[in-house]
């Protein structure tokens, strides 16, 4: 049976972040889950894969970004959500200090959380998981968002899937091939928020984070 503990993340500004942990009895590993542009941390896509994979033995840590905290519409400028992802992933340490830490998030959530890793690397973090990379705006094929990955030496899971129209298919591919870290997997039939018809994606995204995980411990 698993934990659930909220908590306060404080920023150097003094704001403060709404966080909520899940440990499970055993606990193999945390994952610092950060959430898309549109929903906060409380989400049911959030909620559901945090409790997904606390029956694989990953606990979770999930916050929201000032913007989010502030009820404010517009997300925050990169500067300002980079300092979220460096207090959670600072705050997570401090929870599970000999747990094996890995990050990511949801769409934006692990953009912020790349892009912050790819200017300030952290030995605390040992991976990044993408619960589908933004890689452009929808109808805008691009893959300029992917060029801090380059930096990156940790290992790194992308799960996308394959109708997702902020990561087409054939561009993600490209990105990832040359990323010597990097494990894409593919979900058929899904769209950018992991629906494909009615199917429960969310066990196969948790077992998918579990294995890669494992591999990495």
């Amino acid at each position: 049976m698993s934990s659930i503990t909220q908590h306060s993340i404080t920023l150097k500004s003094n704001d403060t972040l709404s966080a909520e942990a899940i440990k499970p009895e055993v606990t193999k590993a945390v994952y610092v889950f950060a959430h898309g542009a549109g929903a906060g941390m409380n989400y049911a896509f959030m909620k559901s894969l945090s409790e997904e994979l606390a029956t694989f033995g990953i606990a979770t840590l999930r916050y929201n970004f000032l913007y989010m905290e502030q009820k404010k519409k517009r997300p925050d400028f990169p500067v300002v959500a980079h300092h979220a992802v460096a207090a959670a992933i600072d705050k997570t340490h401090r929870l599970f200090p000999n747990v094996p830490l890995f990050a990511g998030g949801k769409s934006f959530g692990g953009r912020m959380t790349s892009q912050y890793l790819s200017a300030h690397p952290s030995e605390d973090v040992k991976g990044i998981a993408f619960v589908g990379f933004p890689l452009h705006p929808a109808g805008q094929p691009a893959m300029d968002r992917a060029d801090h990955l380059e930096k990156i030496k940790i290992p790194m899971l992308f799960l996308q899937g394959s109708r997702d129209t902020l990561a087409e298919w054939s561009l993600i591919e490209t990105v990832t091939q040359k990323l010597p870290t990097v494990t894409l997997i593919k979900f058929e039939g899904a769209d950018h928020s992991f629906k494909a018809s009615k199917q429960n994606l969310l066990p196969k995204l948790a077992e998918e984070i579990s294995l890669w995980i494992d591999s990495n411990l």
